[in-house]
Protein backbone atom coordinates (compact mmCIF):
# COMPACT_ATOMS: atom_id res chain seq x y z
CA UNK A 1 0.00 0.00 0.00
CA UNK A 2 1.35 3.42 -0.90
CA UNK A 3 2.12 5.86 1.87
CA UNK A 4 0.75 9.39 1.77
CA UNK A 5 4.24 10.59 0.87
CA UNK A 6 4.63 8.17 -2.04
CA UNK A 7 3.78 9.68 -5.44
CA UNK A 8 1.13 8.00 -7.56
CA UNK A 9 1.60 8.01 -11.33
CA UNK A 10 -1.56 7.84 -13.44
CA UNK A 11 -0.74 6.02 -16.64
CA UNK A 12 -1.77 4.42 -19.90
CA UNK A 13 0.32 1.38 -20.82
CA UNK A 14 1.46 2.62 -24.25
CA UNK A 15 2.02 6.30 -23.51
CA UNK A 16 5.61 7.44 -24.22
CA UNK A 17 5.17 10.52 -22.04
CA UNK A 18 4.27 8.38 -19.04
CA UNK A 19 7.30 6.22 -19.78
CA UNK A 20 9.54 9.27 -19.43
CA UNK A 21 8.36 9.72 -15.87
CA UNK A 22 8.70 6.02 -15.04
CA UNK A 23 12.29 6.02 -16.31
CA UNK A 24 13.13 8.97 -14.08
CA UNK A 25 11.41 7.43 -11.07
CA UNK A 26 13.38 4.22 -11.56
CA UNK A 27 16.67 6.00 -12.22
CA UNK A 28 16.22 8.07 -9.06
CA UNK A 29 15.12 4.96 -7.12
CA UNK A 30 11.98 6.75 -5.93
CA UNK A 31 9.27 4.61 -4.34
CA UNK A 32 6.03 5.14 -6.24
CA UNK A 33 2.84 3.42 -7.28
CA UNK A 34 1.32 3.38 -10.75
CA UNK A 35 -2.34 3.28 -11.69
CA UNK A 36 -3.43 2.47 -15.24
CA UNK A 37 -6.54 3.89 -16.87
CA UNK A 38 -8.27 3.26 -20.20
CA UNK A 39 -7.98 6.42 -22.28
CA UNK A 40 -10.99 5.32 -24.32
CA UNK A 41 -13.08 5.26 -21.13
CA UNK A 42 -11.57 7.91 -18.93
CA UNK A 43 -12.95 7.68 -15.39
CA UNK A 44 -14.75 10.72 -14.01
CA UNK A 45 -12.28 11.10 -11.14
CA UNK A 46 -9.46 11.36 -13.70
CA UNK A 47 -11.26 14.02 -15.75
CA UNK A 48 -11.89 15.96 -12.54
CA UNK A 49 -8.17 16.27 -11.79
CA UNK A 50 -6.60 16.35 -15.27
CA UNK A 51 -6.87 19.81 -16.86
CA UNK A 52 -5.93 18.44 -20.29
CA UNK A 53 -7.56 15.01 -19.94
CA UNK A 54 -4.20 13.39 -20.66
CA UNK A 55 -1.62 11.24 -18.92
CA UNK A 56 0.77 11.29 -17.20
CA UNK A 57 -0.48 12.74 -13.95
CA UNK A 58 1.57 12.59 -10.78
CA UNK A 59 -0.35 12.79 -7.54
CA UNK A 60 1.84 14.15 -4.75
CA UNK A 61 0.01 14.28 -1.42
CA UNK A 62 -3.14 16.27 -2.24
CA UNK A 63 -1.76 17.94 -5.37
CA UNK A 64 -1.61 16.92 -9.02
CA UNK A 65 1.14 17.58 -11.54
CA UNK A 66 0.64 17.18 -15.29
CA UNK A 67 2.91 17.33 -18.38
CA UNK A 68 5.80 14.86 -18.40
CA UNK A 69 8.60 17.44 -18.64
CA UNK A 70 7.23 19.26 -15.59
CA UNK A 71 6.85 15.99 -13.68
CA UNK A 72 10.41 14.98 -14.51
CA UNK A 73 11.85 18.30 -13.42
CA UNK A 74 9.95 18.08 -10.13
CA UNK A 75 11.31 14.58 -9.53
CA UNK A 76 14.80 15.74 -10.44
CA UNK A 77 14.71 18.76 -8.14
CA UNK A 78 13.41 16.82 -5.15
CA UNK A 79 15.38 13.55 -5.30
CA UNK A 80 19.09 12.83 -5.59
CA UNK A 81 21.73 14.28 -7.86
CA UNK A 82 20.47 16.67 -10.56
CA UNK A 83 19.88 15.27 -14.05
CA UNK A 84 19.92 18.69 -15.72
CA UNK A 85 22.79 21.14 -15.85
CA UNK A 86 22.98 23.79 -13.16
CA UNK A 87 24.18 26.34 -15.71
CA UNK A 88 21.13 28.38 -16.88
CA UNK A 89 22.09 28.40 -20.56
CA UNK A 90 23.01 24.72 -20.64
CA UNK A 91 19.79 23.84 -18.81
CA UNK A 92 17.72 25.90 -21.27
CA UNK A 93 19.36 24.07 -24.17
CA UNK A 94 18.61 20.70 -22.54
CA UNK A 95 14.98 21.71 -22.04
CA UNK A 96 14.79 22.68 -25.71
CA UNK A 97 15.97 19.22 -26.78
CA UNK A 98 13.44 17.63 -24.42
CA UNK A 99 10.74 19.61 -26.19
CA UNK A 100 12.17 18.53 -29.54
CA UNK A 101 11.84 14.87 -28.56
CA UNK A 102 8.06 15.23 -28.61
CA UNK A 103 8.19 15.99 -32.33
CA UNK A 104 9.85 12.59 -32.89
CA UNK A 105 7.09 10.82 -30.95
CA UNK A 106 4.50 12.56 -33.09
CA UNK A 107 6.28 11.76 -36.36
CA UNK A 108 6.73 8.08 -35.46
CA UNK A 109 3.10 7.83 -34.37
CA UNK A 110 1.95 9.39 -37.64
CA UNK A 111 4.21 6.97 -39.52
CA UNK A 112 2.47 4.00 -37.89
CA UNK A 113 -0.95 5.41 -38.80
CA UNK A 114 -0.37 6.52 -42.41
CA UNK A 115 -2.66 4.59 -44.74
CA UNK A 116 -1.39 5.63 -48.16
CA UNK A 117 2.13 5.05 -49.44
CA UNK A 118 2.47 8.69 -50.49
CA UNK A 119 1.56 9.90 -46.98
CA UNK A 120 3.83 7.33 -45.38
CA UNK A 121 6.84 8.34 -47.48
CA UNK A 122 6.30 12.03 -46.73
CA UNK A 123 6.17 11.38 -42.98
CA UNK A 124 9.20 9.09 -43.20
CA UNK A 125 11.15 11.84 -44.97
CA UNK A 126 10.10 14.36 -42.30
CA UNK A 127 11.21 12.03 -39.51
CA UNK A 128 14.56 11.42 -41.20
CA UNK A 129 15.13 15.17 -41.52
CA UNK A 130 14.34 15.65 -37.84
CA UNK A 131 16.96 13.07 -36.89
CA UNK A 132 19.78 14.88 -38.74
CA UNK A 133 20.27 17.74 -36.21
CA UNK A 134 19.92 15.22 -33.37
CA UNK A 135 22.74 13.15 -34.87
CA UNK A 136 24.96 16.22 -34.84
CA UNK A 137 24.14 16.96 -31.19
CA UNK A 138 24.26 13.49 -29.61
CA UNK A 139 27.51 12.54 -27.89
CA UNK A 140 29.54 9.48 -28.79
CA UNK A 141 29.70 7.93 -25.31
CA UNK A 142 26.28 6.32 -25.19
CA UNK A 143 24.41 9.25 -23.66
CA UNK A 144 22.89 12.43 -25.03
CA UNK A 145 25.92 14.32 -23.77
CA UNK A 146 28.77 13.49 -21.46
CA UNK A 147 29.02 10.19 -19.65
CA UNK A 148 25.93 10.27 -17.46
CA UNK A 149 22.18 9.76 -17.79
CA UNK A 150 20.19 12.99 -17.95
CA UNK A 151 16.57 14.09 -18.26
CA UNK A 152 17.23 14.47 -21.98
CA UNK A 153 18.03 10.76 -22.16
CA UNK A 154 14.86 9.85 -20.27
CA UNK A 155 12.86 12.08 -22.63
CA UNK A 156 14.18 10.43 -25.82
CA UNK A 157 14.32 6.83 -24.53
CA UNK A 158 10.65 6.04 -25.31
CA UNK A 159 11.13 7.09 -28.94
CA UNK A 160 14.33 5.09 -29.20
CA UNK A 161 12.60 2.00 -27.77
CA UNK A 162 9.65 2.30 -30.16
CA UNK A 163 11.89 2.82 -33.17
CA UNK A 164 13.75 -0.38 -32.28
CA UNK A 165 10.51 -2.33 -31.91
CA UNK A 166 9.31 -1.09 -35.32
CA UNK A 167 12.67 -2.03 -36.84
CA UNK A 168 12.61 -5.51 -35.30
CA UNK A 169 9.07 -6.24 -36.47
CA UNK A 170 8.90 -4.53 -39.88
CA UNK A 171 12.50 -4.02 -41.01
CA UNK A 172 11.88 -0.26 -41.23
CA UNK A 173 14.36 1.67 -39.12
CA UNK A 174 14.62 5.46 -39.55
CA UNK A 175 17.54 5.51 -37.10
CA UNK A 176 19.76 3.04 -38.95
CA UNK A 177 21.57 5.65 -41.05
CA UNK A 178 22.62 7.63 -37.98
CA UNK A 179 25.59 6.03 -36.22
CA UNK A 180 25.62 8.13 -33.06
CA UNK A 181 21.86 7.85 -32.53
CA UNK A 182 22.08 4.09 -33.11
CA UNK A 183 24.84 3.78 -30.51
CA UNK A 184 22.83 5.95 -28.14
CA UNK A 185 19.76 3.77 -28.69
CA UNK A 186 21.70 0.57 -27.99
CA UNK A 187 22.96 2.01 -24.71
CA UNK A 188 19.58 3.36 -23.65
CA UNK A 189 17.84 0.05 -24.29
CA UNK A 190 20.45 -1.77 -22.22
CA UNK A 191 19.74 0.27 -19.09
CA UNK A 192 17.58 -1.37 -16.37
CA UNK A 193 15.55 1.80 -15.80
CA UNK A 194 14.58 1.83 -19.47
CA UNK A 195 13.95 -1.91 -19.75
CA UNK A 196 11.71 -1.87 -16.67
CA UNK A 197 9.82 1.29 -17.64
CA UNK A 198 7.14 -0.56 -19.63
CA UNK A 199 4.80 -3.48 -18.94
CA UNK A 200 6.10 -6.96 -19.75
CA UNK A 201 3.99 -7.36 -22.88
CA UNK A 202 4.68 -3.84 -24.14
CA UNK A 203 6.17 -4.85 -27.51
CA UNK A 204 3.18 -7.08 -28.26
CA UNK A 205 0.70 -4.36 -27.26
CA UNK A 206 2.54 -1.72 -29.27
CA UNK A 207 2.65 -3.82 -32.44
CA UNK A 208 -0.97 -4.92 -31.98
CA UNK A 209 -1.95 -1.25 -32.05
CA UNK A 210 -0.04 -0.73 -35.29
CA UNK A 211 -1.60 -3.76 -36.96
CA UNK A 212 -5.09 -2.87 -35.74
CA UNK A 213 -4.81 0.55 -37.36
CA UNK A 214 -4.13 -1.21 -40.64
CA UNK A 215 -1.87 1.43 -42.09
CA UNK A 216 0.78 1.19 -44.79
CA UNK A 217 3.47 0.14 -42.31
CA UNK A 218 1.38 -2.79 -41.09
CA UNK A 219 1.33 -4.27 -44.60
CA UNK A 220 5.08 -4.15 -45.18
Amino acid sequence: MASLEQPILISFKLCPFVQRAVITLLHKKIDYTIEYIDLQKKPDWFLDISPLGKVPLLRVKDRVLFESAVINEYLDETHGAPMLSQDPLDKAEQRAWIEFSSSLFNALHQLTQARREETYLKIEEDLTKKLAPLERKVGDKGYFEGESFSLVDSAFAPFLMRSQIVADNTGIDPVSDYKKISKWRDNMLSLPEVQKSVVEDFEELYMEGIYERGGYLADL
